[in-house]
């Protein structure tokens, strides 16, 4: 048996989703917990009732669509992504995982076909990290990775708590968050954000692992001062020591491996006057890797270059570790399940690690788990340039699609259902 979405119904729902958030330039600013994330949400849920799913929010506000099948007692398959953006990013991230499970579910119903295993779709709160740290923090709650008081606790850069944010879009719901029931499968659609499908000429990506990362701050104290009557040599300038960081950050990588990455993507000084010396400068770190033990290593030597620029400029200086999540390699009956339906759709794979995180890290410690990406043009994510064709939106939605039926959705037994 080999299913085919509606192409049409696909494309048209992806232009709908962009238009919660959506910038000037075609981009997409809608962070987690806000005004667009409260919109996208509510048309979520409609969406999900319109395919007559029963709907479950839990306490950290995860949207569950259900729809049953004939054994009530068999283990869901859990599909899905999130609906949050990175500021000012692109239409495609999470987005299309969300809708490519939702219109699964749509298929089966135009299909009259009956799942075994009951079909559930979700949407993740905060998988971006970009309002509210961790990363992937939803799933992270509901994996039991993450403790959810002291996530709710968190606060954004203007002081708000995550709990109160949850709270003032209405999403803080009631059920718990945790499994509550035995899983079978989680299967998540992504576009890869990243050249090596469009290099490699591949329509799909058949994701094998994710890489480990490490996320953090360093906070430089120095001594903020007139930028015109305070000599050189007698100056604490916090900059400076951040800059010596931030090359080093640039370099590390290249000391470690060949898939190492290192970034800086955040800076903030004060009192950030062009007339004054800044007296604190924050900048965070963030390396990612296949390897724990690399990133570990990456983990050590910021540490070490943290204090030898300190050290130089004559500053204060503390860290912190945000966040670490271990690489993870998926099992053999998700990957295969991709694979086989990418070949059943004659459909060119590529097999590959994200280089990015996603909540599926965290599904991995609840069920089996698996990944399927997207061609992303130019290799471009996080930004309005950010593009994913509609064709290869349409190729690995239904090569999603097609995995979820292998992963049990109906009894390899039953009459007419036959794999080729």
């Amino acid at each position: 048996m080999t299913l085919y979405l509606d192409r049409d119904r696909l494309v048209a729902t992806m232009e709908e989703q962009a238009t919660y958030g959506a910038t000037e330039d075609g981009g997409l600013h809608r962070l987690a917990l806000t005004e667009a994330d409260r919109e996208i949400r509510d048309w979520f849920v409609d969406q999900l009732r319109a395919a007559d799913l029963s709907v479950r929010i839990d306490e950290f506000g995860n949207i569950f669509g259900r729809r049953e099948g004939s054994d009530p007692d068999a283990p869901p398959v859990l599909l899905g992504s999130h609906l949050d953006s990175q500021p000012n990013g692109g239409i495609y991230d999470g987005a299309l995982g969300v809708v490519a499970a939702l219109e699964f579910v749509r298929t089966l119903n135009d299909e009259d076909i009956e799942t075994t295993h009951p079909v559930e779709v979700v949407n993740w709160t905060n998988e971006e990290g970009s309002r509210f740290q961790p990363a992937m923090q939803g799933s992270g709650v509901w994996a039991g990775v993450h403790d959810i008081t002291a996530e709710r606790a968190k606060t954004d850069d203007d002081g708000s708590m995550l709990c109160e944010a949850l709270d003032s879009i209405g999403y803080h719901g009631t059920a718990p968050a945790a499994p509550n029931t035995e899983y079978d499968a989680y299967l998540e659609l992504h576009v890869e954000q990243g050249p090596k499908l469009a290099e490699a000429s591949a329509d799909v990506g058949v994701v094998t692992g994710i890489v480990g990362f490490t996320w953090g701050r360093v906070t430089f104290y120095g001594e903020a001062d007139h930028s015109g009557p305070t000599p050189m040599h007698r100056r604490s300038d916090a900059f400076v020591a951040a800059a010596d960081l931030i090359t080093a950050i640039r370099r590390i990588p290249g000391t470690l491996g060949d898939q190492t990455v290192g970034t800086v993507g955040y800076v903030h000084a004060e009192p950030n006057s062009i007339n004054v010396i800044p007296g604190e400068v924050t900048v965070t770190w963030g390396f990612r890797d296949p390897d724990d033990r690399i990133v570990e290593q990456a983990y050590q030597q910021v540490l070490t270059e943290a204090e030898h620029a300190a050290q130089r400029e004559g500053v204060d200086y503390e860290t912190e570790e945000r966040m670490r999540a271990s690489a993870v390699s998926f099992p053999d009956r998700p990957v295969d399940a991709v694979r086989q339906a990418a070949e059943t759709l004659d459909t060119r794979s590529l097999e590959l690690v994200s280089g990015a995180g996603h909540d599926a890290t965290h599904l991995t410690s609840v069920c089996d788990t698996g990944m399927v990406f997207a061609v992303s043009e130019g290799g471009k994510s996080h930004s309005p340039s950010e593009f994913t064709s509609s064709d290869d939106c349409y190729e690995a939605s239904n090569v999603l699609a097609n995995a979820a039926l292998r992963l049990r959705l109906k009894r390899q037994s039953e009459p007419g259902l036959q794999f080729s």
